[in-house]
């Protein structure tokens, strides 16, 4: 079964007048969880954090930053992956804490390159190295820690380990102050810093949580 299996008929239908959403129509790759193709939403030149909206594919203004605390990677997601009960679940065995649940969204990736990219709206292939393991309130909300394919000075890290300590303290730094907002929830907290392998099993288990998910619609679209 191809990997973007519910866009296929869908594309199949409308031809190729349309652009492919970026979480149900985008390949991930063929060397998955080694290496991922993301969306890219927010690159660090942004002033405004900008997010998909799920039902058009479109990006979307989300909020201002504040101040000058902007994503200091290229930051957006992993395409054809959900944070549902296999996430929740992983989650809750790794910190001993009942009662978590995915977020509900794609997985988040960060990516370091050395690179200035001038905007988001893009693909890029990543290969992950780590992760934060993020809670807000009782949602688990990891966020992939990768660096570009073939990127000059961070494509040959294979850990966050072999990170310098600046890189993972502003990348934490981000995630816990970038809802520093009246009306956003303040219940966000890292309790994890992991490695590579880990990561990869976090990829696996959302990309399973995403075919759960949207098999009944996968399934309605073979019929075309």
């Amino acid at each position: 079964m191809a990997i973007n299996s519910i866009m296929d008929p869908i594309g199949r239908l409308m031809g190729l007048r349309y652009k492919s959403h970026p979480w149900h129509g985008v390949d991930i790759g063929d060397n998955v969880p080694n290496e991922v193709m993301c969306f890219i939403e927010v690159v660090p030149t942004d002033t405004i954090k900008y997010e998909v909206d799920k039902p058009s594919g479109y990006l979307r203004i989300d909020r201002p930053q504040k101040y000058s605390n902007v994503v200091p990677a290229l930051y957006g997601f992993i395409p054809q992956t959900f944070c549902g009960k296999e996430i929740g679940k992983f989650c809750s065995d790794k910190i001993g804490r009942e009662g978590i649940h995915g977020d509900g969204d794609p997985l988040d990736i960060l990516i370091l390159t050395e690179k200035e990219v001038p905007h988001g709206d893009i693909l890029a292939m990543a290969i992950p190295i780590g992760g934060f393991r993020m809670l807000d309130g009782d949602a688990a909300d990891d966020k992939i820690i990768s660096v570009l394919k073939n990127d000059v000075v961070y494509g040959g890290f294979k850990s966050v380990t072999e990170l310098p300590d600046l890189v993972i303290e502003r990348l934490k730094h981000y995630f816990l102050t970038y809802k520093d907002m009246p009306g956003l929830s303040h219940e966000s907290e890292i309790t994890h810093v992991y490695d590579a392998d880990e990561a990869k099993e976090v990829i696996k288990l959302a990309i399973k949580d995403y075919k759960d998910r949207f098999d009944s619609l996968r399934s309605a679209l073979q019929n075309y």
